[in-house]
């Protein structure tokens, strides 16, 4: 299964104007790193600081390898200098069997 990783964050309001060219430049090196299936930014309509970065990857193997690369100095974005708080990251890669 494709692993989905939720990257939860809350956007400084005096950051807001430029936050989306901001992200675009920090999150190219995740759509670049192997195993980047795709990602996308979906804003909560009722608080335009709140965003939630989906990533999809090939699998957790790669997810970890990139997390463990942002870890790094080399690795480390300017993500940080945007936020009003730390993020959250939650990793999904099992799916519950339905019946529809």
């Amino acid at each position: 299964m494709t692993t989905i990783v939720h990257l939860e964050i809350q956007i400084d309001p005096s950051h807001l104007a430029g936050a989306a060219e901001h992200l675009s430049a920090t999150l190219a090196a995740t759509r670049a790193w192997p195993g980047n299936e795709g990602l996308e930014a979906l804003v909560d309509d009722a608080d335009p600081g709140h965003v939630i970065i989906v990533e999809r990857w090939a699998t957790t193997a790669d997810h970890d390898a990139y997390a463990a690369w942002r870890a790094t100095p080399e690795g480390r974005g300017s993500l940080g200098e945007i936020l009003a708080a730390p993020p959250v990251k939650r990793i999904y890669s099992e799916s519950l069997p339905l019946s529809l």
